[in-house]
């Protein structure tokens, strides 16, 4: 124990007593009084609390205790994490659940916005990626190299493509790693998916569009919003186990299709081969085009690769990926692979809109991804999600067996179908109750028939909090069939 430094300097000490007696982990205790400095005032933001060293042998306890505690304040939004630096005091501290209505009005996430931490104890918030694990030092090598060695001339308004290196080196590694077919004359750098499929549909719908079909389920920012907006009539194609029923295209009437093959959102099924081929045979049919979403292919666990739908028909899927999910949404990274006729529209609606991406982002992250560091990153990432995800079926087997989880094999989160006698916004109201935030998958059905299901985001949290958030989901659970 020692005292507390509240200046923005290294809190070498901390007031924290430990009282091993009190039958309350010792990681839950540190978490407990930092969390109460914090709202105190006695630690103020941007404070940097001791290495983890440090603190564990002043409190007398191991490291993974200290990690432990920290890295549940780090999910809870308290604190911030930078690789290879000092853990601080976040810049804004979340706010606090202020009552079970309060919790439960703000379950849902907004239209525009993934889910997020709104206060919960623990938040299985989805669409988060692990911002803390952002590869500073490999990303400011390449800063640096784009600084010292591009000609001037790079630093002057583009075209609405973007730079010819980063669309070189997407084409290396896309053509690679996800079986695309795309040349750097193909290729749209956009403000992430989001900036990118309303560029699309802004185009789609000036050359004649009326209809565009959605997955049902599907997110319902993005895409959705951003047709009916256009004046686009919305229609939803029914998702089984596999990812989309190829069967109900036809009725659709659509002249675009938004899907998710590679690993369907939010269920998690994989579009086969043979329906693949279908909604290939019907683009063609229809001189329709297919928007391919692969937002979180990359992170596989249990599963080969899935290649994207694009290798199979260059001239009727635009194909889309982002850095959001891989590296962090703050980026504002994200890429196109459009057929050959529509490209010239789509780059020209990128100049309109903003006059085109940062160059220098650009030329980083081309640098980034043709020294292999992309790789890298996504090769040390992949076992921190899978355990995190293994200790979330763990949880689930342990203390709630009769739910049914699916789409485990790849991603940043899991769905776990509830039995036909829970109700969906029951569970998900109760859980807010008890601090525990969590998303249904009834808000984002287009058709509103389904069955119940919950959205598990892992991605930011540590195994020891999803055990403890499936934990406090079974009590809210046993109170449900209660009442």
């Amino acid at each position: 124990m020692g005292r507390s430094r509240t200046n923005s300097g290294l809190a070498e000490d901390l007031l924290i007593e430990l009282d091993r007696d009190a039958g309350v982990p010792l990681h839950r205790q540190i978490e407990a009084s930092i969390r109460a400095s914090i709202r105190a005032g006695r630690l103020r933001a941007g404070a940097s609390l001791p290495p983890t060293r440090t603190l564990a042998a002043g409190l007398g306890v191991s490291r993974g205790v200290v990690v432990e505690a920290y890295q549940q304040l780090v999910a809870e939004g308290y604190l911030a994490s930078r690789s290879g630096g000092y853990t601080q005091v976040a810049a804004t501290m979340p706010q606090t659940v202020a009552g079970a209505g309060s919790a439960a009005s703000t379950a849902t996430s907004t239209a525009q916005q993934p889910a997020r931490s709104v206060g919960f104890r623990i938040d299985f918030g989805y669409g988060r990626t692990d911002v803390s694990q952002f590869p500073r030092a490999a990303w400011l090598r390449s800063v640096r190299t784009v600084l010292t060695t591009t000609p001037n001339d790079r630093f002057a308004y583009l075209d609405g493509r973007g730079v010819p290196e980063l669309r070189q080196a997407l084409c290396d590694y896309l053509n690679r790693v996800r079986g695309t077919l795309a040349v750097p004359g193909d290729v749209v750098v956009c403000n992430g998916y989001g900036q990118g499929v309303a560029l699309l549909i802004q185009v789609l719908a000036r050359r004649g569009a009326r209809r565009i079909a959605l997955e049902d389920p599907s997110s319902r920012d993005d895409a959705r919003v951003l047709a009916a907006a256009a004046g686009l009539d919305v229609v939803g194609i029914p998702v089984g186990p596999d990812g989309v029923r190829v069967d109900a295209l036809d009725l659709a009437d659509a002249d675009a299709l938004v899907l998710t093959p590679s690993h369907q959102w939010p269920t998690g099924g994989v579009l086969s081969a043979t329906a693949r081929a279908e909604v290939i045979r019907w683009a063609r049919r229809r001189g329709a085009i297919v928007i391919e979403d692969d937002y979180d292919a990359e992170y596989r666990y249990d599963r080969s690769p899935v290649g994207a739908m694009q290798g199979l028909a260059p001239e009727h899927v635009v194909y889309c990926g982002t850095a959001s999910k891989t590296l962090a949404p703050g980026l504002r990274l994200g890429w196109m692979v459009v057929p050959p006729q529509l490209v010239a529209d789509v780059a020209a609606a990128k100049l309109l809109a903003d006059r085109g991406s940062s160059v220098i982002d650009q030329l980083t992250f081309a640098d980034f991804l043709t020294r292999g560091e992309f790789d890298r990153h996504l090769r040390r990432m992949r076992p921190v999600y899978r355990r995190r995800r293994d200790a979330l079926l763990d949880a689930l087997r342990s203390h709630l067996p009769d739910l049914r989880p699916a789409g485990i094999a790849a991603g940043q989160h899991v769905v776990a179908w509830l039995p036909p006698d829970l109700d969906e916004a029951a569970v998900v109201a109760a859980a807010a109750r008890h601090g525990l935030g969590i998303q249904g998958v009834g808000p984002f059905r287009i058709a509103g028939a389904g069955p119940g299901g919950l959205i598990f985001g892992y991605a930011i949290l540590s195994e020891s909090a999803i055990a403890e958030g499936v934990a406090l989901l079974a009590t809210a659970i046993r109170e449900v069939r209660e009442s």
